[in-house]
Protein backbone atom coordinates (compact mmCIF):
# COMPACT_ATOMS: atom_id res chain seq x y z
CA UNK A 1 0.00 0.00 0.00
CA UNK A 2 0.82 3.56 -0.66
CA UNK A 3 1.52 6.39 2.07
CA UNK A 4 -2.19 6.89 2.95
CA UNK A 5 -1.82 9.95 4.32
CA UNK A 6 -1.64 11.64 1.01
CA UNK A 7 -4.51 14.05 0.21
CA UNK A 8 -4.06 16.70 -2.02
CA UNK A 9 -7.00 17.92 -1.58
CA UNK A 10 -6.17 19.34 1.39
CA UNK A 11 -4.99 23.63 1.76
CA UNK A 12 -1.75 24.27 0.86
CA UNK A 13 0.29 25.54 3.75
CA UNK A 14 2.14 28.16 3.70
CA UNK A 15 6.13 27.45 2.54
CA UNK A 16 8.81 30.17 1.74
CA UNK A 17 9.25 28.93 -1.76
CA UNK A 18 13.34 28.34 -2.98
CA UNK A 19 14.28 30.20 -5.75
CA UNK A 20 14.69 27.57 -8.80
CA UNK A 21 16.69 27.59 -11.95
CA UNK A 22 15.46 25.72 -14.60
CA UNK A 23 17.19 22.94 -17.00
CA UNK A 24 15.82 22.72 -20.24
CA UNK A 25 13.15 25.65 -21.38
CA UNK A 26 10.92 24.21 -24.06
CA UNK A 27 7.36 24.35 -23.85
CA UNK A 28 6.05 22.41 -21.11
CA UNK A 29 8.75 24.43 -19.11
CA UNK A 30 8.18 28.03 -20.63
CA UNK A 31 4.13 27.02 -20.96
CA UNK A 32 3.23 25.31 -17.65
CA UNK A 33 6.26 25.25 -15.35
CA UNK A 34 7.40 28.84 -14.88
CA UNK A 35 3.83 30.01 -14.84
CA UNK A 36 3.15 27.65 -12.21
CA UNK A 37 6.17 28.26 -9.95
CA UNK A 38 4.95 31.78 -10.23
CA UNK A 39 1.99 31.63 -8.94
CA UNK A 40 3.09 29.58 -6.81
CA UNK A 41 5.14 32.37 -5.28
CA UNK A 42 8.22 31.09 -6.25
CA UNK A 43 11.11 32.73 -8.40
CA UNK A 44 12.84 31.63 -11.38
CA UNK A 45 16.92 33.13 -11.09
CA UNK A 46 17.84 31.58 -14.11
CA UNK A 47 17.38 28.93 -17.40
CA UNK A 48 19.89 26.68 -19.25
CA UNK A 49 19.45 25.39 -22.70
CA UNK A 50 21.94 24.78 -25.35
CA UNK A 51 19.03 26.67 -27.71
CA UNK A 52 19.50 29.80 -28.58
CA UNK A 53 16.01 30.23 -29.10
CA UNK A 54 15.16 28.88 -25.86
CA UNK A 55 17.32 31.52 -24.26
CA UNK A 56 15.82 34.06 -26.13
CA UNK A 57 12.48 33.25 -25.22
CA UNK A 58 13.81 33.51 -21.45
CA UNK A 59 15.35 36.47 -22.04
CA UNK A 60 12.30 37.87 -23.04
CA UNK A 61 10.31 36.70 -20.10
CA UNK A 62 12.94 38.55 -17.71
CA UNK A 63 15.08 35.64 -16.77
CA UNK A 64 18.50 35.21 -17.09
CA UNK A 65 19.64 32.55 -19.46
CA UNK A 66 23.61 30.51 -20.23
CA UNK A 67 23.64 27.56 -22.11
CA UNK A 68 24.87 25.17 -19.45
CA UNK A 69 23.96 24.49 -16.16
CA UNK A 70 27.22 25.61 -14.30
CA UNK A 71 25.84 28.79 -13.32
CA UNK A 72 22.65 27.89 -12.13
CA UNK A 73 24.58 25.12 -10.16
CA UNK A 74 27.19 27.52 -8.45
CA UNK A 75 24.30 29.86 -7.79
CA UNK A 76 23.75 29.84 -3.70
CA UNK A 77 20.44 31.25 -4.05
CA UNK A 78 19.35 28.62 -6.42
CA UNK A 79 17.55 25.88 -3.87
CA UNK A 80 15.64 23.88 -6.84
CA UNK A 81 16.14 22.94 -10.16
CA UNK A 82 13.37 21.95 -12.54
CA UNK A 83 14.84 19.34 -15.22
CA UNK A 84 12.78 19.28 -18.42
CA UNK A 85 15.51 18.43 -21.24
CA UNK A 86 14.99 15.51 -23.23
CA UNK A 87 15.07 12.27 -21.49
CA UNK A 88 18.37 11.28 -21.91
CA UNK A 89 19.92 14.29 -20.32
CA UNK A 90 17.75 13.74 -17.14
CA UNK A 91 20.60 12.09 -15.53
CA UNK A 92 23.23 14.29 -15.86
CA UNK A 93 21.39 17.13 -15.16
CA UNK A 94 20.21 15.40 -11.72
CA UNK A 95 23.18 14.34 -10.65
CA UNK A 96 25.10 17.42 -11.43
CA UNK A 97 22.40 19.25 -9.31
CA UNK A 98 22.62 16.28 -6.55
CA UNK A 99 26.26 16.98 -6.29
CA UNK A 100 25.78 20.81 -6.06
CA UNK A 101 22.93 20.18 -3.01
CA UNK A 102 19.78 21.32 -5.01
CA UNK A 103 17.03 19.94 -4.61
CA UNK A 104 15.26 18.59 -7.80
CA UNK A 105 12.05 18.31 -9.51
CA UNK A 106 12.60 15.86 -12.69
CA UNK A 107 10.42 15.76 -15.38
CA UNK A 108 8.87 12.26 -16.03
CA UNK A 109 9.72 9.65 -16.66
CA UNK A 110 12.66 9.93 -14.71
CA UNK A 111 15.60 9.31 -17.25
CA UNK A 112 15.05 7.52 -21.13
CA UNK A 113 16.77 4.12 -19.47
CA UNK A 114 15.89 2.16 -16.53
CA UNK A 115 19.74 1.90 -16.03
CA UNK A 116 19.73 5.88 -16.10
CA UNK A 117 17.13 5.74 -13.63
CA UNK A 118 18.44 3.30 -11.25
CA UNK A 119 21.77 5.41 -11.21
CA UNK A 120 19.97 8.55 -10.85
CA UNK A 121 18.24 6.93 -7.13
CA UNK A 122 21.79 5.84 -6.15
CA UNK A 123 22.89 9.37 -6.14
CA UNK A 124 19.94 11.02 -4.99
CA UNK A 125 20.53 8.45 -1.91
CA UNK A 126 24.58 9.60 -1.46
CA UNK A 127 23.59 12.88 -1.23
CA UNK A 128 20.69 13.07 0.23
CA UNK A 129 18.87 15.93 -1.58
CA UNK A 130 14.92 16.26 -1.81
CA UNK A 131 14.09 14.59 -5.12
CA UNK A 132 10.54 14.11 -6.77
CA UNK A 133 9.42 13.07 -10.48
CA UNK A 134 6.57 15.69 -12.15
CA UNK A 135 3.70 13.58 -12.36
CA UNK A 136 1.39 16.60 -12.66
CA UNK A 137 -1.49 14.22 -13.37
CA UNK A 138 -1.77 13.44 -9.42
CA UNK A 139 -1.80 17.06 -8.50
CA UNK A 140 -5.28 17.83 -10.83
CA UNK A 141 -7.83 19.10 -8.36
CA UNK A 142 -10.22 16.50 -10.06
CA UNK A 143 -8.05 13.67 -9.66
CA UNK A 144 -7.73 14.58 -5.96
CA UNK A 145 -11.91 14.89 -6.03
CA UNK A 146 -11.48 11.06 -7.14
CA UNK A 147 -9.11 10.39 -5.00
CA UNK A 148 -11.08 11.23 -2.25
CA UNK A 149 -14.14 9.97 -3.34
CA UNK A 150 -13.00 6.74 -3.88
CA UNK A 151 -11.57 6.59 -0.30
CA UNK A 152 -14.84 7.73 0.92
CA UNK A 153 -16.49 4.71 -0.52
CA UNK A 154 -18.67 6.42 -3.29
CA UNK A 155 -18.55 3.71 -5.42
CA UNK A 156 -18.03 0.61 -3.50
CA UNK A 157 -15.02 -1.52 -4.32
CA UNK A 158 -12.79 -0.82 -7.20
CA UNK A 159 -12.74 -3.59 -9.79
CA UNK A 160 -10.67 -1.66 -12.78
CA UNK A 161 -9.60 1.33 -13.84
CA UNK A 162 -9.51 2.09 -17.95
CA UNK A 163 -7.46 5.39 -19.25
CA UNK A 164 -7.39 7.12 -22.22
CA UNK A 165 -4.35 9.18 -23.00
CA UNK A 166 -4.13 9.91 -26.69
CA UNK A 167 -2.76 13.10 -28.79
CA UNK A 168 -1.11 13.61 -32.20
CA UNK A 169 2.74 13.69 -32.31
CA UNK A 170 3.95 13.69 -36.02
CA UNK A 171 7.64 13.97 -37.20
CA UNK A 172 7.42 17.65 -37.31
CA UNK A 173 5.55 18.54 -34.22
CA UNK A 174 8.53 20.65 -32.81
CA UNK A 175 11.31 22.19 -34.85
CA UNK A 176 13.69 18.61 -33.59
CA UNK A 177 11.12 16.32 -32.37
CA UNK A 178 13.12 14.18 -29.81
CA UNK A 179 10.05 12.57 -28.35
CA UNK A 180 9.98 10.58 -31.82
CA UNK A 181 13.83 9.77 -31.74
CA UNK A 182 14.38 6.46 -29.64
CA UNK A 183 17.96 7.25 -28.47
CA UNK A 184 16.77 10.46 -26.97
CA UNK A 185 13.25 9.92 -25.69
CA UNK A 186 13.99 6.41 -25.01
CA UNK A 187 10.81 5.22 -26.30
CA UNK A 188 7.57 6.22 -27.91
CA UNK A 189 3.81 7.00 -26.81
CA UNK A 190 4.08 4.33 -24.01
CA UNK A 191 7.29 5.90 -22.78
CA UNK A 192 6.03 9.42 -22.96
CA UNK A 193 1.94 8.83 -21.81
CA UNK A 194 1.93 5.67 -19.73
CA UNK A 195 3.99 6.95 -17.21
CA UNK A 196 1.31 9.15 -15.95
CA UNK A 197 -1.50 6.68 -15.89
CA UNK A 198 0.62 4.51 -14.37
CA UNK A 199 1.54 6.78 -11.56
CA UNK A 200 -2.30 8.07 -11.29
CA UNK A 201 -3.48 4.94 -10.99
CA UNK A 202 -1.21 4.77 -7.77
CA UNK A 203 -1.99 7.68 -6.68
CA UNK A 204 -5.98 7.37 -7.16
CA UNK A 205 -5.89 3.77 -5.14
CA UNK A 206 -3.19 4.22 -2.80
CA UNK A 207 -1.58 1.11 -3.94
CA UNK A 208 0.86 -0.19 -6.51
CA UNK A 209 0.17 -1.59 -9.75
CA UNK A 210 2.55 -4.86 -9.33
CA UNK A 211 1.50 -6.86 -12.77
CA UNK A 212 2.23 -4.99 -16.52
CA UNK A 213 1.69 -6.13 -19.94
CA UNK A 214 1.60 -4.33 -23.37
CA UNK A 215 1.00 -4.24 -26.72
CA UNK A 216 2.67 -1.53 -29.33
CA UNK A 217 2.00 -0.09 -32.67
CA UNK A 218 3.82 1.53 -35.48
CA UNK A 219 0.97 2.29 -37.21
CA UNK A 220 0.42 6.03 -38.71
CA UNK A 221 3.80 8.19 -37.85
CA UNK A 222 6.49 7.68 -39.79
CA UNK A 223 9.32 7.38 -36.85
CA UNK A 224 11.04 4.82 -34.97
CA UNK A 225 9.23 5.08 -32.03
CA UNK A 226 6.20 3.44 -31.02
CA UNK A 227 3.33 5.88 -31.99
CA UNK A 228 0.61 3.78 -29.86
CA UNK A 229 0.44 0.88 -27.40
CA UNK A 230 -1.94 -0.54 -25.31
CA UNK A 231 -1.29 -1.91 -21.42
CA UNK A 232 -2.95 -4.50 -19.08
CA UNK A 233 -2.09 -4.21 -15.31
CA UNK A 234 -3.07 -5.22 -11.82
CA UNK A 235 -2.88 -3.61 -8.37
CA UNK A 236 -1.29 -5.20 -5.63
CA UNK A 237 -5.22 -5.79 -3.95
CA UNK A 238 -6.52 -7.29 -7.64
CA UNK A 239 -7.67 -4.16 -9.20
CA UNK A 240 -7.53 -4.04 -12.86
CA UNK A 241 -5.59 -1.55 -15.00
CA UNK A 242 -6.96 -0.78 -18.52
CA UNK A 243 -4.73 1.99 -20.33
CA UNK A 244 -4.57 3.31 -24.42
CA UNK A 245 -2.11 5.81 -25.24
CA UNK A 246 -1.36 7.15 -28.64
CA UNK A 247 0.62 9.73 -30.95
CA UNK A 248 -1.58 8.58 -33.44
CA UNK A 249 -5.23 10.22 -32.47
CA UNK A 250 -6.18 13.62 -33.83
CA UNK A 251 -6.33 16.45 -31.19
CA UNK A 252 -9.91 17.32 -32.05
CA UNK A 253 -11.37 13.67 -31.50
CA UNK A 254 -12.36 12.79 -27.56
CA UNK A 255 -8.99 11.27 -26.37
CA UNK A 256 -8.82 11.97 -22.65
CA UNK A 257 -10.93 9.75 -20.26
CA UNK A 258 -10.29 8.35 -17.16
CA UNK A 259 -13.23 5.76 -15.76
CA UNK A 260 -13.03 4.11 -12.37
CA UNK A 261 -15.76 1.07 -11.95
CA UNK A 262 -16.64 0.14 -8.67
CA UNK A 263 -19.29 -2.59 -7.13
CA UNK A 264 -21.40 0.45 -6.16
CA UNK A 265 -20.96 2.49 -8.84
CA UNK A 266 -18.70 4.64 -11.51
CA UNK A 267 -16.81 7.77 -11.55
CA UNK A 268 -16.56 9.23 -15.29
CA UNK A 269 -13.58 11.82 -15.94
CA UNK A 270 -13.50 13.76 -19.59
CA UNK A 271 -10.75 16.19 -20.28
CA UNK A 272 -9.20 16.39 -16.93
CA UNK A 273 -6.02 14.73 -17.87
CA UNK A 274 -3.48 16.84 -19.36
CA UNK A 275 -1.34 20.06 -18.22
CA UNK A 276 -4.29 22.33 -17.49
CA UNK A 277 -7.36 22.01 -15.02
CA UNK A 278 -11.04 21.47 -16.04
CA UNK A 279 -12.95 19.02 -17.50
CA UNK A 280 -15.94 16.94 -16.22
CA UNK A 281 -16.15 14.45 -13.49
CA UNK A 282 -18.98 12.08 -13.14
CA UNK A 283 -20.60 9.70 -10.56
CA UNK A 284 -22.93 7.43 -11.66
CA UNK A 285 -24.96 5.12 -9.01
CA UNK A 286 -24.41 1.52 -9.80
CA UNK A 287 -27.94 1.10 -7.98
CA UNK A 288 -30.63 3.51 -9.51
CA UNK A 289 -28.92 4.15 -12.58
CA UNK A 290 -28.77 7.76 -11.77
CA UNK A 291 -25.37 10.66 -12.49
CA UNK A 292 -24.42 13.47 -11.18
CA UNK A 293 -21.58 15.76 -11.32
CA UNK A 294 -18.91 14.92 -8.74
CA UNK A 295 -18.04 18.30 -7.57
CA UNK A 296 -14.45 19.75 -7.31
CA UNK A 297 -12.74 21.64 -4.55
CA UNK A 298 -10.23 24.47 -6.18
CA UNK A 299 -11.45 23.03 -9.56
CA UNK A 300 -9.77 26.28 -11.93
CA UNK A 301 -6.17 25.64 -10.08
CA UNK A 302 -3.53 24.78 -12.19
CA UNK A 303 -2.08 21.40 -11.75
CA UNK A 304 1.63 22.75 -12.13
CA UNK A 305 0.80 25.23 -9.61
CA UNK A 306 -0.09 22.85 -7.08
CA UNK A 307 2.87 20.54 -7.97
CA UNK A 308 5.61 23.75 -7.41
CA UNK A 309 3.36 24.32 -4.13
CA UNK A 310 3.64 21.13 -3.35
CA UNK A 311 7.59 20.50 -4.01
CA UNK A 312 8.17 23.52 -2.13
CA UNK A 313 7.09 21.53 1.14
CA UNK A 314 8.97 19.30 0.23
CA UNK A 315 11.92 20.45 -0.51
CA UNK A 316 11.19 22.32 2.79
CA UNK A 317 11.24 18.88 4.51
CA UNK A 318 7.75 17.91 4.66
CA UNK A 319 6.57 14.08 4.12
CA UNK A 320 3.37 13.53 3.10
CA UNK A 321 3.80 10.78 0.41
CA UNK A 322 3.25 13.06 -2.34
CA UNK A 323 7.20 12.74 -3.86
CA UNK A 324 8.85 9.24 -3.71
CA UNK A 325 11.71 8.07 -5.67
CA UNK A 326 11.06 4.62 -4.60
CA UNK A 327 7.70 4.95 -6.09
CA UNK A 328 9.51 6.85 -9.45
CA UNK A 329 11.87 4.30 -9.71
CA UNK A 330 8.32 1.59 -9.73
CA UNK A 331 7.45 3.23 -12.47
CA UNK A 332 10.67 2.87 -14.56
CA UNK A 333 10.77 -0.80 -13.88
CA UNK A 334 6.95 -0.61 -15.38
CA UNK A 335 7.80 0.53 -17.99
CA UNK A 336 10.67 -1.66 -18.57
CA UNK A 337 8.52 -4.80 -18.22
CA UNK A 338 6.05 -3.31 -20.73
CA UNK A 339 8.20 -2.85 -23.06
CA UNK A 340 9.77 -6.46 -22.63
CA UNK A 341 6.39 -7.90 -23.05
CA UNK A 342 5.85 -6.42 -26.15
CA UNK A 343 8.44 -7.04 -27.46
CA UNK A 344 10.10 -4.02 -27.98
CA UNK A 345 12.68 -3.16 -25.68
CA UNK A 346 13.33 0.69 -26.01
CA UNK A 347 13.65 0.91 -22.21
CA UNK A 348 17.06 -1.02 -21.64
Amino acid sequence: MLDATENLSRPLQETAPPVWGIAGFGWVARDYALPGILAAGGRVAAIADPDPSARRAAAAAGIGASADLAGLLADPTVGAIYVATPNHLHRAAVEAAAQAGKAVLCEKPMAATRADAEAMADCVARTGIRYGTAFDQRHHPAHAAIRDAIASGAIGRVTAIRIVYACWVDAGFARDNWRADPGRAGGGALMDLAPHGLDLTEFLLSERVEAIAALTQHRVQPYAVDDGALLIGRTANGVLLQMHVAYNCPEALPRRRLEVIGTEGQIVADRTMGQTPGGEVWLHDGRLGLRRKLPVPDATASPFTRQMSAFARFASGAEDGTFSIARDLHIMRLLDRAYAAAGSARCP
